[in-house]
């Protein structure tokens, strides 16, 4: 038997390593952290000194100082010069090497796929859309995967830099399941990633639509924003975007407003239910009176078209209803995105005068937004999210 003497020393031995350890680790993820903080700091600016970089951040000089060596070391930062004195030695500008590293947006529709090549700091370096009918199966993903292959080699970027792909789908993406779970307008369900990321030469990273332009819109923001991001495309779909992050939802459904109820008994609905947003405010609804051209209708309705203004009327009924309905129950701004909302313009505010007599409180700020990225948002926000993946593990 052990005696207590004994016991007590092992046991006592044991904390004061465990201790170190845990030491270690927590030194080692504040490294990290302040690495990752430096990065993200000089990538949003032109340039930028360690003197400032130590008084933004809250570091200390000698701190700032090793990191930045070693990211130039690793070439993702480089030197530019000095900066103006400000009475002492001119301090070194640094700047992101923007280029160090890129990444891929990939997003499929029912009837397009549109891709968009981004460097490290989210500019979108080429991006394309093409006519490409979806069709389940293998064919489907090795003809995307030489499409974009293609549209790389185009581009003349060293592909060596890709950090990967970020693939978004019209549907449920499960990231914990790692399976596309169902998609309803693209006629599939449980398709696992490594059935599509088969296909392409580089890493696969899997988003839904919605969460993409809604990752893209807010990817830029500094701090905490919350906003609500309405997808109207010819599928309607939303996003909760809180802080630097999506809200999933505990079945990755959250923000899935084209399939709330909008009218009871309403207009069918491609989910076979009946009533749903979507049945109401997808762009194909405006589209469909301009020979299948958004822009033409917008064209139409901003010369005055009588017929366009009609159906204009009557989808921003709906549309109000819906912007009403998701600000009351989350409080925060609508952002409308998608082909619509990238056409909203000025007509804006003929919604948000329909908004505003539905909404109980009386608020004269308008919480109606257009989104600020007006093509490729999907395939950016996408591409964006790869880049987050490389960034957040520097």
């Amino acid at each position: 038997m052990t005696s207590p003497v004994l016991y007590f020393r092992k046991y006592f031995n044991k904390v004061q390593v465990m201790g170190v350890d845990q030491k270690k680790i927590t030194n080692i993820e504040v490294k990290k952290r302040n690495r990752n903080e430096v990065f993200r700091y000089i990538c949003k600016q032109e340039t930028v000194s360690n003197p400032e970089i130590s008084y933004q951040l809250k570091i200390s000089l000698p701190t700032a100082t090793q990191i930045t060596k070693e990211l130039l070391a690793e070439g993702l930062l480089e030197e530019k010069g000095e900066l103006q004195s400000t009475g002492g030695r001119r301090a070194k500008a640094l700047s992101a090497v923007v280029n160090a590293r890129l990444a891929v947006g990939l997003d499929i529709t029912k009837n397009h796929m549109t891709m968009a090549l981004t460097n490290i700091v989210g500019e979108i370096i080429k991006y394309e859309r093409i006519s490409k009918p979806y069709v389940s199966g293998e064919a489907y993903y090795r003809q995307a995967s030489e499409t974009l292959e293609t549209f790389l080699e185009e581009s003349g970027v060293d592909k060596g830099k890709i950090l990967g792909v970020g693939i978004s789908f019209p549907g449920i993406i499960d990231v914990e399941q790692e399976m596309i779970t169902y998609s309803h307008i693209l006629g599939v369900e449980a398709v696992p990633f490594d059935a599509v990321s088969a296909f392409f030469s580089y890493p696969c990273y899997f988003i839904n639509d919605a969460n993409a332009g809604a990752y893209a819109e807010g990817f830029y923001h500094d701090g905490a924003v919350h906003f609500f991001y309405l997808s109207l495309s010819n599928t309607v779909g939303g996003a909760i975007f809180n802080g630097n992050e999506l809200i999933q939802g505990r079945n990755f459904r959250c923000g899935e407003v084209g399939h709330m109820t909008v009218v009871i008994d309403g207009e069918n609905c491609y989910c076979q239910k009946r009533g749903c947003l979507d049945a109401y405010c997808a762009a194909w609804h405006l589209s469909d009176a301009a020979d299948g051209n958004l822009e033409r209708f917008f064209a139409l309705l901003d010369q005055g078209d009588a017929e366009a203004a009609k159906i204009w009327d009557s989808y921003t009924d709906y549309l109000a209803i819906a912007v009403n309905n998701i600000h009351m129950l989350l409080d925060c701004d609508i952002v409308l995105g998608g082909y619509v909302g990238s056409h909203m313009g000025t007509h804006l505010q003929e919604l948000w005068n329909k908004v505003a007599v539905r909404n109980t409180f009386g608020e004269k700020e308008p919480f109606v937004k257009a989104c600020n990225y007006k093509v490729a948002a999907a395939a950016l926000g996408a591409a964006l999210k790869v880049i987050e993946t490389f960034v957040s593990q520097i």
